[in-house]
């Protein structure tokens, strides 16, 4: 589907879509066309039937990723075949809200210093004080931390949307001390790739996974199953319960719905406990009372 794929890449990239979601899309097709051992253009609403249902049964994936799949599918045969699609023919699946997992301030500060070496210790301390997906840390640059106002520029986000972030006062005494022990100074990236960190690129995001993935086990929270993102919603989830409010909450975490950001209302601490359960004011006797005769 050489020629196909080509249109595709044309046709994402003129709508200037992600090259995560571009990779994604085109990867969607390549598999539904390698499924059924056929060109694409020579699918129909059928195999996409039969494709939805194994990617449940099969492939065991989840609901949201599903949809991003389906939607794949559906820029293909309308932007790239120029097909209609039927939206009652394939029906996305229902989402399923699942709470992230948030560790406790003392759990973020054993999983830092947990960290096996100094550049892990970094970028786990940097995940957390600015609450930004990995990728975003990945592709900090050293020009992005302005320390006269004490923010992190954060460039071309999830959207496309450049944001600010605080620069934590901790965190830049931190980044000065990692940045003295460089053996060689970068001029663009802040976290350069390669062992020496000394690279043209920047870091992998496979780097930050594993730097949270050996913090963890270092730190005997192996059993939480923490990933970069952990990092970002015990970032939102401590400032809700410090008292940031959610709008400022969504705007550092540059969710364009204030409703993505409300999740952390189901996890802050302090949220939770502001009310008593209705249980406390029933007049029952206590555990070992007797019973009150008639």
């Amino acid at each position: 589907m050489s020629h196909l794929r080509q249109i595709m890449l044309e046709e994402l990239r003129r709508r200037n879509y992600a090259e995560s979601t571009i990779h994604i899309y085109i990867h969607t097709v390549e598999h539904f066309s390698r499924h059924f051992h056929r060109s694409p253009d020579q699918l129909g609403p059928e195999q996409i039937r039969q494709y939805q249902a194994a990617l449940f049964t099969r492939w065991k994936l989840a609901p949201n990723t599903v949809t991003q799949r389906l939607a794949a599918l559906r820029f293909f045969y309308v932007q790239v075949l120029k097909r209609g699609w039927s939206v009652a023919e394939t029906p996305y699946p229902k989402k399923i809200l699942h709470l992230p997992q948030v560790l406790s301030q003392d759990e973020v500060a054993r999983l830092i210093d947990a960290a096996e070496f100094p550049f892990h210790r970094i970028l786990l301390m940097t995940l957390y004080a600015t609450g930004a997906r990995r990728a975003e840390v990945a592709h900090l640059k050293i020009s992005d931390i302005d320390s006269q106002r004490m923010v992190i520029h954060i460039r071309g986000g999830k959207g496309r949307k450049d944001r600010d972030v605080m620069l934590s006062p901790k965190l830049l005494d931190a980044l000065r001390v990692y940045w003295r022990g460089l053996r060689r100074k970068p001029t663009d990236w802040l976290f350069p790739g390669n062992r020496w960190h000394t690279a043209s690129h920047p870091v992998s995001t496979k780097v930050l996974w594993i730097a949270c993935q050996q913090a963890a086990e270092r730190a005997g929270l192996e059993h939480k199953r923490i990933h970069p993102h952990t990092l970002r919603h015990c970032f939102a989830t401590h400032l809700l319960e410090a008292g940031a409010d959610l709008r400022t909450i969504q705007m550092l975490l540059g969710h364009r719905d204030l409703e993505e950001t409300t999740i952390y209302l189901h996890l802050s601490r302090r949220h939770l406990s502001a009310i008593d359960s209705p249980l406390d004011a029933l007049p029952i006797r206590g555990e070992g009372e007797p019973t009150q005769s008639a």
